[in-house]
């Protein structure tokens, strides 16, 4: 079974926490970081309810999407809500995860989940992220040095793609060099020209990392004085993480697409909110997790025939839907946010397998309870 750290680290490569607003609190909150993971518990929000849950289940590790101290405290005695909350975990041996604004913008996130849940296909973000700046690394190294070549740039951070790592590409030829009075030549003789069949090693890396990659280069590469260059990428501009997610679903009603989100979320008594013409053709969605009331200028100069979030206010979705702005469907926080829980449950279960137990908490912690 794996130790807390391993799913830690899991999750944090699909939800780095430096892709986190300035202002959010993420990552690990409690837990020995040594400690064996045989069971994990999703939920969305870090309450007295779910602590027991998983308290009674007996997780070691309740992962959520909202943090548990998103402003300081001074202390956590049990006498509060959250000093509670945190005495039940920790009295059961259970640590606490939280994957908030990380978990949003990344893919696999809040918004794509809720995109997905809403059958949406074609998914390209509201607001992409901007990619970070990447590099290209070249270099010549012998033949039978390559392979380990390779797996020092790797380790040190060059060679990541996407889900893939240890990407590089080589293609073989020939060095050529004559070693003068002073060098100390790995291969070849003071004063004689040398030949060597080498491997041209090119891989790609965060430019954040270019020290550290050189770095790995000049301690591993066999020669005395190395060559490479690295060239500076540029930004292809087909982000995959961001802000929302907007995309196309077969056409129909807003009144048929409300009907729809319905019958997609967990039930609650806020049940689902619309603003709009029953009739009005929908054919291009966007939609964002969580309190999305600050994109709503933006979505207004897509092509998004109705917007689906939480929590909007009253001045602002009046304003937006005129004079012919899409149409809004406001829907539960927390409902909206669920969504994600199946799918990073199902992304833990195919990666770790039979080796942990997963569950996701089906207790409803929305606030509002019901509707007269």
């Amino acid at each position: 079974m794996p130790a807390l750290k391993e799913v830690v680290a899991l999750l944090h490569g699909w939800y780095p926490p430096d892709t986190a607003d300035s202002w959010d609190a993420v990552g690990l909150v409690a837990g020995d970081p040594d400690q064996p993971v045989r069971k994990v518990l999703f939920a969305v929000d870090p309450v007295l309810p779910v602590a027991r849950e998983a308290a009674e289940w007996g997780a070691d590790l309740l992962v959520v999407h909202h943090p548990l101290f998103l402003k300081a405290v001074h202390g956590v005695a049990a006498t509060t809500p959250k000093g509670r909350t945190l005495a039940t975990l920790t009295g059961a041996g259970c640590a606490l995860l939280t994957a908030h604004t990380n978990a949003d913008q990344a893919r696999g996130g809040v918004s794509e989940s809720l995109a997905r849940a809403l059958g949406l296909t074609g998914l390209a973000p509201i607001v992409p992220a901007p990619a970070g700046p990447m590099d290209k690394l070249t270099t010549f190294v012998p033949l039978a040095d390559a392979d380990g070549l390779r797996a020092a740039l790797a380790e040190a951070g060059a060679g990541r793609i996407g889900d893939y790592e240890h990407a590089s590409f080589s293609t073989p030829g020939s060095g050529r060099f004559r070693p003068l009075e002073g060098a100390t030549p790995a291969i070849g003789s003071v004063g004689d020209l040398e030949t060597v069949e080498e491997e041209r090693v090119e891989v790609v890396l965060p430019r954040s990392r270019r020290a550290a990659v050189v770095r790995a280069l000049l301690a591993t590469h066999p020669y005395e004085e190395p060559a490479f260059d690295v060239v500076e990428l540029a930004d292809p501009g087909l982000a995959e993480t961001g802000t929302g997610r907007i995309g196309s679903i077969a056409p129909t009603t807003l009144r048929g697409f409300a009907a729809a989100v319905s019958g997609a979320l967990p039930q609650t008594a806020h049940g689902v909110r619309v603003a709009g013409e029953p009739e009005r053709e929908v054919r291009r969605v966007a939609v964002c997790g969580g309190a999305g009331d600050f994109l709503l200028d933006t979505v207004a100069r897509t092509d998004a025939d109705v917007y689906v979030t939480s929590d909007l206010r009253h001045h602002p979705a009046s304003e937006f839907l005129e004079p012919d702005g899409p149409a809004l469907i406001d829907i539960a926080h927390w409902a909206a946010e669920w969504t994600w829980l199946p799918a990073v449950e199902a992304r833990v279960r195919a990666t770790l397998g039979d080796t942990v137990d997963t569950r996701v908490s089906t207790t409803c912690t929305d606030p509002w309870q019901f509707r007269i």
